[in-house]
């Protein structure tokens, strides 16, 4: 977790978080297990190296679907 500091985002230290912060550390260290326990070795090097849930889920998004760009020429491929 962050806390502002004279304008700069700091780490908090564990011992100050706040109990629904400790939930969500919580939340998101079992979605990251859960995420990680099923994918293969190549997708799991990539998605290892994000820090958060979110991170490594768009990161697996793009992997598997591409980017906007990518789903924007495959829908017009199929429509031509």
């Amino acid at each position: 977790m962050l806390k502002v500091v004279d304008g700069q985002c700091v780490d908090k230290s564990w011992s100050d978080w706040t109990d629904s912060e400790s939930m969500k550390a919580q939340y998101d260290c079992t979605a990251k297990n859960v995420i990680s326990s099923s994918l293969n070795l190549d997708e799991f090097f990539r998605a290892s190296q994000c820090i958060s849930t979110k991170e490594m889920w768009d990161t697996l998004e793009v992997m598997h679907e591409g980017t906007s760009d990518v789903k924007r020429a495959r829908k017009h491929a199929l429509i031509q």
